[in-house]
């Protein structure tokens, strides 16, 4: 079965975990595909998620000024067409692209013209998530969130908590995400990947989002994936992301197929493209070969996802559309 050439939505996709060879050969001239592989690529099996991140610091490192973030950009848009992705939900931390000269605000405006102009050349529709990181403080986090609402409207539609849930707490972004309540921002947030259900449990409860961002160890409690599928709340999971940083110890015992078959909510995701070394079409393979996944498969987690997104109602209609045709 062949996955290429079916259209497909993509909720959860880091734009510093997602840098191609060409782009970083672009912008550092000397690296070579070796140390390109060995620095970018996280390996098959990482300590931890906290290892598994190291690789996302090489990425935003080459992202400090505004033709860097631009060329960044691109090269994922050029990789989505490649990977036929009709929608996608990209997030980033602007905060961690200000290491140079750029305010948080002219971070968030060239990447979301980079957008305008990517959408306009390749037909893609596609969204902007702000994240805050775990490590941040409070002020940091009241930051992000309150970049989502100014820029409210642009290509930027909703708010994000990423980074290692297992060494810092939620407590210095309760806050941000009360802000986000009070203004209508949407909201998704990582958890259930690197700690457990409790995790979990404290994110809906803390946090409200409408989404988790991996959230597979939610099936560490029955009452919590009764509670998810209870109140709709929709699951972004990244298969081959959750076996590299040790949630699962191969695929053949991820979560992901029981999941599907219990009603839970859910979509299938790269995390970062070039961290994880996959695609929505090897990771679709892949669900194919391990769990024997059809069309049919693919049809429910792209209408969910899409359903879930945050996108206007005429974008979740014209995609619906494409979805239902295709396949």
């Amino acid at each position: 079965m062949k996955f290429e050439n079916l259209p497909k939505v993509e909720l959860h996709l880091h734009l510093d975990c997602s840098l191609s060879f060409q782009v970083v050969k672009q912008i550092n001239h000397s690296i070579t595909l070796k140390e390109y592989q060995e620095s970018f690529i996280a390996p098959q099996k990482c300590i931890d998620l906290a290892d598994y991140l190291e690789r996302a610091v090489k990425g935003f490192q080459l992202m400090q000024t505004q033709e860097q973030l631009r060329l960044v950009t691109f090269d994922l848009f050029k990789q989505l067409k490649k990977d036929n992705v009709i929608y996608s939900e990209i997030r980033f931390a602007p905060l961690l692209h200000t290491l140079g000269r750029l305010s948080p605000e002219q971070v968030v405006e060239v990447v979301n013209e980079a957008v305008n102009e990517s959408i306009e050349k390749y037909g893609i529709y596609a969204g902007l998530i702000l994240c805050t990181l775990r490590h941040y403080s409070e002020e940091q986090s009241l930051k992000t969130v309150e970049l989502v609402k100014k820029y409210k409207g642009t290509n930027v539609v909703g708010f994000d908590i990423a980074g290692d849930e297992e060494s810092h707490p939620i407590d210095n972004h309760i806050k941000a995400f009360q802000f986000a309540k009070r203004n209508n921002i949407q909201c998704t947030a990582h958890a259930g990947e690197a700690k457990g259900a409790k995790s979990v449990w404290e994110t809906l409860e803390n946090f409200q989002p409408a989404r988790i961002g991996h959230g597979v160890r939610s099936a560490e409690d029955e009452e919590l994936v009764s509670f998810i599928k209870t109140n709709n709340i929709h699951l972004e999971i990244c298969p081959t992301s959750n076996i590299q940083v040790n949630v699962f110890d191969k695929i053949e015992n991820h979560i992901v197929d029981e999941f599907f078959s219990s009603g839970v909510s859910m979509s299938i995701n790269t995390d970062g493209r070039t961290t994880s070394n996959v695609t929505l079409t090897t990771e679709y393979n892949l669900m194919h070969q391990i769990f024997n996944w059809n069309k049919l498969h693919f049809k429910k987690c792209n209408l969910e996802a899409i359903e879930h997104s945050f996108a206007t109602d005429e974008i979740k209609r014209i995609v619906k559309s494409h979805i239902e045709k295709a396949y």
